[in-house]
Parts: structure tokens; sequence; C-alpha cells
């Protein structure tokens, strides 16, 4: 694996202040409830839950933002939220972080989603999601169409994360990926199965071993060069970067440079939000200057941080530059 050394991750993070993105994408509340067990319900067999703290946090699309703030770029989101408490629960939550939210639609045809984790003793005990997945209609397609018409000039790179709760609509996509190839911005997409090859044109394309596999309908061989660069064609990118969970990562990009990067991970303590940090530390390193590799680098030592940590966190630039100067 290539090493950066601590003067480069400085250099690159010193230029990711002035870094704007934009992130276009399903956008979440995650709720968390936490609490204690100390007996099994007499009328079912599971355990009952104590709540002693409830918080929220921001994820999906919502969250790639946060990551990309705690790496000190600026961040405009794209999405839509729901005329409800949780509406206004996310847009604080963006307000709060400094996130740039007049992309945002808020739709009174559909709820926020909203996923809500029941936590013991760090343990999640139970999840239920709140959420409308159907495609948004034509008329909050064209409203998101305008809103990154409007700001794609303004900004650095464009992320599209796809969660398939119906945002990323064929007309959507194709605003950002014009946006992107028009301007000259790089485009990082981090796709889902049902949209999956309209993202053709893609500067980084990052799926993971399971939606790859699933696109596909066959066996990855991600340590197979020639397999990763004619997966690469069929998915039209630039850049092919594929997430292998406790594997680490692969990497192939148009120049023929094929990459292998193990995991950097200590200690895995939960996964949530490990794809996101991956999705955000790719883009603002792009935006920054750094090449394919270096990103993807970089962005496997972020992961390998997130997961250390309980429930969907953001990596900061300082953790980057201990972990990396560290290693």
């Amino acid at each position: 694996m290539m090493q950066l050394r601590r003067e480069r991750i400085t250099a690159l993070l010193e230029r990711a202040r002035s870094v704007r993105a934009l992130v276009v994408g399903d956008l979440m509340l995650d709720v968390y409830l936490r609490g204690t067990v100390s007996r099994v319900s007499p009328e079912a067999p599971v355990p009952v839950v104590r709540v002693l703290e409830e918080t929220v946090a921001l994820g999906g699309g919502a969250n790639v933002a946060v990551n990309i703030a705690a790496l000190g770029a600026r961040c405009t989101v794209v999405g839509c939220a729901g005329r409800d408490a949780a509406g206004e629960a996310l847009l604080r939550e963006l307000d709060a972080l400094g996130i740039e939210r007049e992309g945002v639609l808020v739709d009174g045809s559909r709820p926020t989603t909203v996923k809500t984790r029941v936590m013991a003793r760090q343990h999640q005990v139970a999840r239920y999601d709140r959420e409308v997945d159907d495609d948004v209609d034509g008329a909050c397609a064209l409203a998101l169409v305008a809103a990154i018409e409007r700001l794609a000039p303004s900004v650095d790179v464009i992320v599209l994360e796809d969660y398939n709760k119906g945002v990323l609509v064929p007309a959507v996509i194709e605003a950002a990926m014009d946006a992107g190839r028009l301007l000259g911005k790089p485009v990082v997409v981090d796709p889902k199965e049902r949209h999956f090859f309209d993202y053709r044109g893609a500067t980084v394309f990052k799926p993971n071993l399971v939606e790859l596999a699933g696109a596909l309908r066959a066996p990855i061989l991600a340590d197979d060069r020639e397999w990763m660069e004619r997966t690469r064609r069929h998915v039209d990118c630039s850049h092919l970067l594929v997430t292998l969970g406790e594997e680490g990562m692969a990497l192939m990009t148009e120049e023929g440079e094929f990459v292998r990067v193990p995991t950097v991970a200590r200690s895995v303590y939960d996964v949530s939000g490990a794809g996101d940090t991956v999705t955000a530390t790719v883009a603002v390193m792009l935006a920054a200057g750094a090449s394919p590799v270096e990103a993807a680098v970089v962005a496997n030592y972020a992961a390998g941080i997130e997961v250390g940590k309980a429930g969907v966190a953001a990596v900061s630039a300082a953790e980057l530059v201990e972990s990396i100067g560290g290693a």
C-alpha cells in the first residue's frame, strides 16, 4: 500500500479547508434510544429496554455532508425532508454543523426518512425505520434538478449518495452528472442497485462488495487486475473503487493502476457509517488535489478510525493526521 507522509496528508487537509462540495442524495435522520436491559418481556421473548437517553444524528447523504465538514471543507446538500418533526430536526442539525441547505426541498407528500436504533450496553437490540422509498414525483425532481444547476457552478466536487430512498431518480442523476462534465468537476458516486448503471461517466464509482455483486449478478474478483479493469469499463467510470469490508479496498484507475488497499482498522466497534466516511474523504481529497490512489489510501485510514467508534460518527482532520502519521 502507498505510504503517505505526515507532510503530504497535512498539506492535503490544509487545502481541504478551501474545498466546497455538493452532496446530492437521500437525507436521513438517525435516532438512538440508549438504555439498559434487566429483564425479558412477559409478552414475548424479547428484552425490555429502559430508555435513559435519546439522541439524533444525520444519516445517509446528510452523514456524508457531516464527514465532509469534519475534514474542514464546506458543504451544501440537495435532497428532500418531510414537513414533519423529523424534518425540522434534520434541518436544525444541518444548521448546527454549518452545512448549507438551500438545496433541501421540504416535501409535505412524504415523511422524512428516520432510522431508529434501540441500544443497550452499546449493543443494538432493534432498529425500526419510517420511510417512503418510492421515487420522488416529477415536480420534486424538477425542483432538485434546478437546485443542482444553481449550486453546482460554485463547488469543487459533486457527490451522489444513493440509499434507494427515491431522491436519485434518472432526471436528478443526469443533472448532476451533466453538471460535473460541463463544469469540469469530479463526481464521486456511492450507488445502490436500483439505478446502479445510470451513473456512467463518474470520476470515482464506489460500490461495496454486496452492491457490486448484486448489480453484476456474478462473483466479485477484486484481486484480479483484469477483472477490475473490465468492470471499470462496464460501469463506465474513470476510477473504480470497491470497498471490501474487513478486506479493505480495491482500486482500478483509468491510467491502468491497480491497487489493493488493506484495512487499517485496529479494532472494529461499529461499521455503521463507514461507507459514508469513505465517500466523503475520497471526494474532499480529490478536490484538494490528491491522486485517486492517495484519496483511496486516506479514505481507508478514515474508515479504520470510524469503525472504532460507536454508532455513525465523523472523522476529523486531526484524527487522520494522527492515524497516518503513526502508521
